[in-house]
């Protein structure tokens, strides 16, 4: 299910109340179809899939979340201060260029949801791996084991004593 599935969902067809009480089970038929709009005095209700609902939802929700994300990277490319308690303020571990690549991937990613099923998923992998390169980046352990100087030994050859 994509976005653009629900590009008419405005344009989908009245039932008012009285239609319902009379024709249950044709109008959940045509709800199979698209969504439904149900009249009743001033008032109207959607009727449509669960699963369009679930997805509608999670679609809103999760496309707050990557607004949000990018505005904290555009801020920070503007050198405005994010705070680490900011729940996106990690990004602001990484340099400008880092910025720019994250912004370009996510923003690609979120161009998808209109035409993959799996635009979502492919978004929360983003997020997730730059997150945990930004916990590895900020982690002064890492950043020593990462520094160390190597005790590298050149290997020798083996000796004919080891050959059984």
């Amino acid at each position: 299910m994509s976005i653009g599935n629900f590009g008419n969902i405005y344009s989908d067809e009245l039932i008012t109340a009285t239609e319902l009480n009379r024709q249950p089970g044709r109008v959940l038929d045509k709800a199979l179809e698209r969504p439904i709009t149900i009249t009743r005095n001033d008032q109207s209700f959607a009727l449509l899939r669960r699963e369009e609902v679930t997805f509608l939802v999670k679609a809103a929700t999760q496309s707050k979340a990557v607004f949000e994300i990018l505005t904290v990277a555009f801020s920070l490319l503007l050198d405005r201060e994010i705070g680490f308690k900011h729940p996106y303020g990690w990004l602001s571990v990484f340099e400008k260029d880092d910025l720019q690549e994250f912004i370009k991937e996510l923003s690609e990613a979120f161009q998808l949801i209109n035409s993959s099923t799996t635009a979502w998923e492919i978004i929360e992998a983003i997020i997730h791996e730059w997150h945990s390169s930004a916990i590895a980046a900020a982690s002064p352990e890492l950043a020593a084991a990462f520094s160390a100087e190597t005790d590298e030994v050149p290997l020798t050859k083996p000796s004919a004593s080891w050959a059984v």
